[in-house]
């Protein structure tokens, strides 16, 4: 029976073998449970009209209809609260950008190591960004090409070294441990930083790093 505490999962993925490693993945942990598995992007986007709302999702990027990233973008437009990684074979710049800037919280590949995605779970709960260092230097250099001017935003050297770990995925109370500061002091930068940004969430933050090079 599902518990309080327990993540609630579902799983959008159209490899049926994939989705059988995924879900007995998660049947082997004690804190989660995958309650629905879709094929198809429609049909879970459908589901999320009557169905009580997941915790995360696990969301490929290829289909046959309707594609992970425009499904994304239609999930955090109607139900923001939902945390969403892309779990993908996909590791170019390009897809991993559009996935961010859709909305995705994190992104990691199918070749990952299986508790790479059970972390990755348990770390957007906890309101972090899983996704590894080599993906984000490869947004980084992906966009580095067409760098544009960059405005000033005026970010302090403390906002921008919370502005690095987030892009590198690491939790509020991480961020704290590594600054050697309160939890209660991070929230206060982050609501200033994203006052500066003209942003609303850790990952919009992350996204405009990336793409205007900001550090």
């Amino acid at each position: 029976m599902k518990q309080e505490h327990t993540i609630s999962i579902w799983i959008i993925e159209d490899n049926e073998l994939y989705q059988k490693s995924l879900l007995a993945l998660i049947k082997d942990q004690n804190d989660m449970i995958c309650e629905r598995i879709f094929s198809r992007c429609e049909d879970a986007l459908d589901t999320l009209r009557f169905a009580p709302l997941p915790d995360v999702i696990l969301h490929d990027i290829g289909f046959d209809g309707m594609s992970g990233i425009t499904s994304v973008k239609t999930i955090k437009k109607d139900h923001p609260s939902i945390q969403i990684i892309m779990v993908t074979i996909f590791d170019d710049g390009e897809h991993v950008f559009e996935a961010l800037c859709a909305g995705a919280t994190g992104y990691l590949v199918k070749t990952s190591p299986e508790e790479n995605i059970i972390n990755g779970i348990r770390d957007v709960v906890g309101g972090g960004s899983p996704m590894n260092s080599s993906i984000a230097r490869m947004v980084i250099d992906t966009f580095s090409k067409n760098r544009k001017p960059v405005h000033d935003y005026f970010l302090s050297p403390r906002e921008k070294d919370i502005l690095e770990l987030i892009v590198h995925g690491y939790s509020n109370n991480v961020i704290a441990e590594q600054l050697h500061l309160s939890a209660h002091t991070i929230d206060a930068h982050l609501r200033k930083i994203y006052e500066k940004l003209h942003v609303h969430t850790r990952t919009e933050a992350a996204a405009k790093v990336i793409k205007e090079q900001l550090l």
